[in-house]
């Protein structure tokens, strides 16, 4: 399997680039994003192009593609809707439409969030734009799947880019355990999220939105 993977240089993506290279079933992962993940492995290929709203120029490396993990995402703090709505869904239909004219019938697993509302009927900003998002994911002429992580853990030597996530994360590592132990869904991990996609992407499964309990069996089935 040939995977395109966006956000690379994230927290979530840098979890699905992980389990992209330690899964013998993928032969190559094309990692496209603004900057570096500063890794190199034989089955890594990185495009680092600065305008994901512009994928014109790099298109002809896009092409015989299998999957695509879909793993951009900012917060929408202190943002406002039409800036918010401008890097969740123009920038999706910008590179998820240039993805499909190269490669037609790529599998798509979008990295969504909890509490996203499709419907667009929420008060909260973001979940009404995330909404949008997966609608119009889930609309797209090929198979489509949509995933909804709340509280994700970093493993395997992934790190968040804000500052402030990782001193979250960091003192909330002592009682991950024992929060597991108890609510076995109530958090997943980047390796479990990872997986998860990985999985779907293989099997193509009926399901196309999967919720937190769900990115949770999946991942650990593995």
């Amino acid at each position: 399997m040939r995977v395109l993977l966006l956000g690379a240089s994230g927290m979530v993506g840098g979890g699905a680039l992980v389990e992209c290279l330690e899964d013998d079933r993928v032969e190559r992962v094309v990692a496209l994003g603004r900057s570096s993940t500063g890794r190199t492995h034989p089955r890594l290929d990185e495009i680092v192009h600065r305008d994901l709203f512009d994928p014109r120029p790099i298109a002809d490396r896009l092409g015989g593609l299998d999957a695509c993990l879909y793993c951009l995402g900012v917060s929408s703090a202190g943002m406002s809707e039409a800036a918010y709505r401008r890097v969740t869904v123009e920038l999706t239909e910008a590179i998820l439409g240039a993805a499909l004219e190269a490669s037609p019938g790529l599998t798509i697993c979008f990295v969504s969030g909890a509490g996203t509302d499709r419907d667009g009927a929420s008060r909260m900003m973001w979940a009404r734009v995330k909404g949008e998002a997966e609608r119009y994911v889930l609309g797209l002429p090929t198979p489509a799947y949509v995933f909804r992580p709340g509280f994700i853990q970093p493993v395997k030597g992934v790190r968040s880019k804000t500052r402030m996530y990782r001193v979250l994360y960091a003192g909330l590592a002592p009682v991950v355990p024992l929060l597991r132990s108890v609510l076995p869904r109530a958090l997943t991990t980047t390796e479990e999220l990872g997986r998860a996609m990985l999985r779907v992407a293989v099997e193509r499964p009926e399901q196309t939105t999967f919720e937190q309990r769900d990115i949770v069996e999946l991942g650990r089935a593995i």
